[in-house]
């Protein structure tokens, strides 16, 4: 019992000095340890890196939003109206 316990005792102080040796980031600021690889540009925008997003795609969403907002208008006009929820626009009269 005494030698697994100061094995382990042993192995826990190794591990506790091998992980304090390495930092393995030059950081920043505390939390701000992000590096770029060697190679990699200042700036993104024109080089290999660039994801050149097609503007269509990234308006998708803003679009649905809209057409949400504009079906959830008519929904609350026809409820102001008649008093009676109804979900499916294409019921609204």
């Amino acid at each position: 019992m005494h030698k697994t316990s100061l094995a382990v005792a042993a192995a826990a102080a190794l591990f506790a000095m091998g992980a304090q040796a390495y930092d393995g980031t030059n950081c920043k600021a505390p939390g701000n340890c992000w590096e770029p690889k060697p190679g990699y540009p200042d700036k993104v925008a024109g080089s290999k890196y660039d994801p050149k997003h097609d503007p269509n795609e990234l308006n998708k969403q803003s679009e649905s939003i809209k057409a949400m907002e504009a079906r959830n208008q008519k929904r609350v006009e026809n409820y102001a109206k008649t008093g009676k929820f109804v979900y499916k626009v294409e019921d609204i009269k």
